[in-house]
């Protein structure tokens, strides 16, 4: 059974593009590839083909994976969050133990990227986030150990 999926607008937007672009233009250039393969004769021996066949595979995996996502997306609609508690959606802005301020958005785990300070509600972070109000304090842990942050404001996105 899959996984129900959230996505912000924007995230299933980028879902859609991705998918658009896979299943038009990138199959027809790799269609090309293993017509271009088929030319040089014996496809037995041919690695050119095997590589284009190769990628063809995985291109198909990537598209049957994210008509999966789609098909299960749950699309969060920003308009209808509420600034007092953090849910997937919200930008949480936190100060840590050192008082170094930090600001998070919490998506869903098909549009996590850390190093954009997008968390997953998945992710020890996002799951610590989750569910809590400005002026509380979450701790979670890390390979390093305990860590808490506070929140000092929600926003939507």
């Amino acid at each position: 059974m899959p996984k129900d999926v959230i996505l912000t607008p924007e995230g299933l937007a980028n879902l859609k593009a991705e998918l658009d672009e896979l299943s038009t233009s990138r199959r027809r250039e790799v269609a090309a590839r293993i017509k271009e393969a088929r030319e040089f004769g014996d496809i037995s021996e041919n690695a050119e083909y095997d590589d284009a066949k190769n990628e063809q595979a995985m291109l198909e995996a990537r598209i049957a994976q994210l008509e999966d996502k789609l098909r299960s997306a749950t699309v969060i609609d920003a308009s209808d969050l509420s600034t007092d508690v953090v849910r997937v959606g919200s930008v949480v802005h936190v100060k840590d133990e050192a008082g170094k301020t930090s600001q998070y958005t919490i998506v869903g785990s098909a549009e996590a990227k850390p190093a954009e300070r997008k968390l997953s509600n998945e992710s020890p972070v996002g799951k610590a986030l989750l569910g809590h109000k400005k002026g509380e304090e979450v701790a979670f842990s890390t390979p390093r150990g305990e860590r808490r942050l506070k929140i000092t404001k929600i926003d939507v996105q």
